[in-house]
């Protein structure tokens, strides 16, 4: 991925003010309804362009073990959030060992549970399909999988992910429909349609594998803006709600942060949102507690993905 410092040069250096001198944007978290876990950042392939550089190699998310879930689950007891979803990324979560159960933990409290996965190899090996089987029959549509489909066709899907990609991720959402999992889907708006055209691409696919999702629900079928940091964007001052005629509350660390363990670390961090693993200013803490605080909208990807793009990682 590219450096974003000469395309935002003299850009989102001050949490506090923008390069203008303008009060930067700061979101409180007013609606917490989503808490994520980052399951570790290992995954089977290497995407193009892949906003967490997950690979085979990349370790800097070690796996996330379901004790140190639950102490989180246990501190949303204790903090009343009013969570109502617990998700998992990666990486890709089937490579975590622990995925099934820490999915067990969070459904057995009554939350309902989105795994995002790309539905490959380390999802269809046996022990996974038998415990998704378990979490199906014991939950239904309280899990839900969305399955990363860049596009609707393979040639597009491909050149992201390596060819035979999409025949593979066809493959196991197949598995899942025929096992009754609930699905979704996670596309990309990169490839030089209208989102009418690709979502009638989608449904064409749906229509052909028998998949029950709505390609015209944006969260059923969700279609994310490129996050190139390389792209120059403008910065988010407290002036920019009235302007854009849009809530604070609308944009994701409003309602939801996410768990991370790092390589090397003793504890678990809580960091503002999915999209920004690897910054540190973004980092809350070691609890829910210490992550009430706000966050100052000082990142290419708070402008473009989240108040401009609209986007949100949540079903």
């Amino acid at each position: 991925m590219k450096d974003s410092v000469s395309a935002n040069a003299g850009k989102f250096l001050d949490p506090h003010v923008t390069a203008d001198g303008s009060a930067r944007a700061h979101v409180a978290l007013t609606n917490p309804q989503t808490l994520w876990f980052n399951t570790g950042t290992l995954c089977n392939i290497t995407c193009a362009n892949c906003y967490i550089e997950s690979s085979p190699e990349n370790d800097r998310l070690v796996y996330i073990t379901e004790a140190e879930v639950v102490d989180y689950l246990d501190q949303l007891t204790a903090r009343n959030w009013g969570v109502t979803e617990i998700a998992f990324t990666g990486g890709e979560p089937f490579m975590n060992p622990e995925m099934i159960a820490m999915a067990r933990a969070a459904l057995s409290r009554g939350y309902a549970v989105l795994i995002l996965t790309n539905a490959m190899r380390p999802m269809m090996r046996r022990r996974v399909l038998d415990g998704l089987r378990a979490l199906v029959r014991d939950y239904g549509d309280k899990l839900t999988l969305r399955i990363s489909v860049d596009h609707w066709s393979a040639d597009h899907h491909d050149t992201e992910r390596g060819t035979g990609a999409f025949d593979k991720t066809l493959e196991g959402m197949r598995w899942l429909r025929d096992a009754g999992v609930r699905m979704a889907v996670a596309g990309r708006t990169m490839w030089h349609e209208t989102e009418a055209e690709s979502r009638a691409g989608y449904a064409a696919l749906y229509e052909r594998e028998g998949f029950d999702i709505d390609a015209g629900n944006p969260g059923m079928t969700v279609l994310f803006p490129e996050m190139d940091a390389a792209v120059e964007v403008p910065e988010i001052t407290s002036a920019c709600w009235g302007i854009l005629n849009k809530s604070p509350d609308s944009v994701m660390c409003a309602s939801s942060r996410m768990v991370v363990k790092r390589k090397g670390a003793a504890r678990p961090a809580v960091l503002a949102c999915t999209l920004l693993p690897y910054e540190p200013e973004f980092e809350l803490g070691e609890t829910l507690e210490e992550a009430e605080r706000d966050v100052a909208l000082n990142h290419p990807h708070c402008a473009k993905f989240c108040v401009l793009g609209g986007a949100s990682c949540s079903a």
